[in-house]
């Protein structure tokens, strides 16, 4: 782990998951104090070959990292003034080095891309992603009173999570969408919930914490008049409609909403669009998970710009591990000892932020480039090679 973390200037990215050691990245790195300066090295020493890039500014911090399909290319764009983006003008003026690896493809420059931005944090980088976004799953907390909630990433308080999908205000609004509809609480964690079977000594009716009870979009685990069985049925049927088995729930609300303009009470029939609307994306976005993590399990050959052809394990839509392929026996049986490692597990749970944004990775890559999928082999497949 010491390799990961250099003190003093920045010397090289470090080492990489999804580069095989045996195709030693060839890496480069120019200076100048004045733009005009790094653009003429660059224009005579980078590449026109896939990589990954990084800018470091006057204290030798890495405060930004890229990926191309030509390095050349994708650095020079940096210097043209007239259309390239405001960001993009305020990064250069801030280089003061530019320094580039070398990998073997351009779906491997996404990866290292992605692990680069996890291990660095370059402050120019939105939000340390490069999909420029963020990312959440759909969570169910644990006993005695589960209710859903956004999370970025996993901890013990969670029983199940579902996703990953995009965070962002819609996210937020289905949560609580589902949140009412199946009556569970969201209160905050230091709220006590107390249960008729628990046995109180002094039992009695409590005032409820919030007005959600009043108005009918919860069951009130805090006031002592909700039993512990029919606050788990809910939340039992909240997981249902998040893995897929019962969306019984959008019928409805499709039903009412028709039912309300077909009376001409236009504002009901529009906030249960709404709700509608919020609801059915998650649906969809989680569906589109569990295809993905279901359908992608295969390992995907790239052949590299040095010939070399390497072999991504990928499980449940992410990439697990990175290998050569094996050409004579002994990498053969290095290659059977990994595949049965990554393939025995079928454990279908994220269990880090860092999981889900190598998924849509994988995901997008794969949207984009819909042929690359008939070139993936099966484990089967590959143990006969």
């Amino acid at each position: 782990m010491t390799e990961l973390f250099q003190d003093g200037k920045f010397l090289d990215f470090g080492p990489s998951e999804f580069v095989v050691r045996s195709s030693s990245a060839r890496s480069g790195r120019v200076e100048g104090d004045k733009p005009s300066r790094l653009r003429s090295q660059v224009r005579l020493l980078a590449p026109n070959l896939p990589g990954v890039y990084g800018m470091l500014d006057s204290e030798e911090e890495l405060i930004y990292v890229g990926k191309a399909k030509n390095l050349r290319t994708r650095l020079q764009s940096y210097f043209r003034k007239k259309g390239r983006p405001r960001k993009e003008g305020r990064l250069i003026a801030q280089a003061r080095s530019i320094v580039w690896e070398l990998v073997p493809s351009e779906f491997a420059s996404l990866l290292r891309e992605l692990e680069l931005i996890r291990r660095w944090r370059p402050r120019w980088n939105v939000q340390g992603q490069p999909l420029r976004r963020r990312l959440a799953f759909v969570c169910l907390g644990r006993a005695p009173a589960p209710y859903l909630f956004l999370a970025r990433k996993l901890t013990s308080k969670v029983q199940a999570a579902f996703g990953p999908i995009t965070f962002g205000k819609t996210a937020q609004e289905a949560v609580r969408r589902l949140n009412d509809w199946f009556q569970l609480r969201d209160c905050p964690e230091p709220q006590e919930m107390i249960f008729p079977d628990q046995g109180e000594l002094f039992p009695g009716v409590r005032p409820a914490g919030c007005l959600r009870m009043e108005i009918g979009t919860c069951l009130g685990p805090c006031t002592g008049t909700c039993t512990r069985r029919d606050y788990q049925t809910q939340a039992r049927r909240a997981r249902a409609f998040l893995i897929g088995e019962d969306l019984g729930l959008l019928a409805q609300l499709q039903a009412q909403m028709e039912a309300a303009a077909a009376v001409q009470q236009f504002e009901r029939a529009a906030e249960l669009r709404d709700r509608w609307n919020a609801l059915s994306w998650l649906a969809r976005s989680l569906e589109r998970v569990r295809k993905a993590q279901a359908e992608m399990s295969f390992i995907y050959p790239t052949a590299g710009v040095d010939g070399q052809t390497t072999w991504h394990l990928i499980h449940g839509a992410r990439v697990i591990a990175t290998i050569e392929a094996p050409r004579d026996v002994a990498g053969r049986r290095s290659a059977r000892e990994k595949i049965e490692a990554v393939y025995r597990n079928h454990a279908g749970l994220l269990d880090s932020y860092e999981h889900a944004d190598s998924m849509m990775v994988v995901m997008m890559w794969f949207r984009k480039h819909p042929a690359e999928r008939k070139r993936c082999l099966t484990t089967a497949e590959a143990l006969q090679i």
